[in-house]
């Protein structure tokens, strides 16, 4: 079978869990050596050697990065970079929420999201890209939204900061496509995860296809953007919500 991935090197935030481990899981399948960055260390462990036991091999490294604190990224990306000597795919995955209506929102429930949601981007990005400058090539693939293209009550912050994602996507694509690094975006809907646990089903009603997705569908479109396969592809927002936004 063709590894689509084969001796690349990707860093993954925030794979330890729902979308950010499903993409860590195909990477490593389609041949990549994968560095997945998290906080919590325990649940990294369990997943590097469940990954690297399913492919036979140890192919998944995890570091426990706070990504929302920029000497902590750059010593990790510096540990990768020392152990492969290049970052292929950087994928911007983690991510939280702290839903409340802006009356009532604080100002660390502001915070907290744009710190990880966005500002975790500027420090990721920042410590790969010279080395994919230097190696001309490279592939950055952001994680926003659905409801950083359209809104949603009650998550004024999550909103502000999936919207903020698509256009540092935009500006950064402009940066670095000359250099022929490929950045690009992916905005998923309603995914089965930790995040989306709780919600009613009445939110199956603004879906066409009447289901939530799952992680894996995110993952498919991550290893298409992180593959040659989208070598052409750059500043661009792909839509995985089944029919939402349409």
């Amino acid at each position: 079978m063709r590894e689509l991935l084969k001796d690349r090197t990707a860093i993954i935030t925030g794979g330890t869990a729902g979308i950010g481990k499903a993409i860590a899981r195909m990477f490593a399948e389609e041949g990549a050596r994968v560095a997945i960055f998290g906080r919590n260390a325990e649940r990294g462990a369990k997943t590097v050697e469940e990954i690297n036991r399913l492919l036979g091999e140890d192919r998944t490294l995890f570091y426990q990065v706070d990504v929302s604190r920029a000497h902590a990224v750059e010593q990790a990306v510096k540990s990768v970079l020392e152990i492969f000597k290049i970052v292929d795919v950087l994928v911007n995955n983690a991510g939280v929420n702290r839903d409340q209506l802006l009356i009532r929102m604080t100002e660390a429930d502001w915070d907290d999201v744009m710190a990880i949601n966005v500002k975790s981007c500027y420090h990721t990005c920042r410590a790969v890209v010279r080395s994919m400058m230097k190696a001309r090539r490279g592939k950055i693939i952001n994680l926003s939204s659905v409801v950083g293209l359209v809104g949603n009550a009650g998550q004024a912050n999550y909103a502000a900061s999936k919207a903020a994602i698509i256009g540092f996507t935009k500006a950064l694509a402009k940066e670095l496509a000359s250099r022929n690094i490929c950045v690009n975006c992916i905005a998923p809907g309603f995914i089965e995860t930790e995040m989306t646990e709780g919600m009613g089903k009445e939110i199956l009603s603004m879906i066409p296809f009447k289901r939530m997705g799952a992680p894996e569908d995110i993952a498919k479109g991550a290893l298409f953007l992180a593959s040659s396969l989208s070598d052409y592809m750059t500043g661009q927002v792909i839509t995985i919500d089944g029919g939402m936004v349409m």
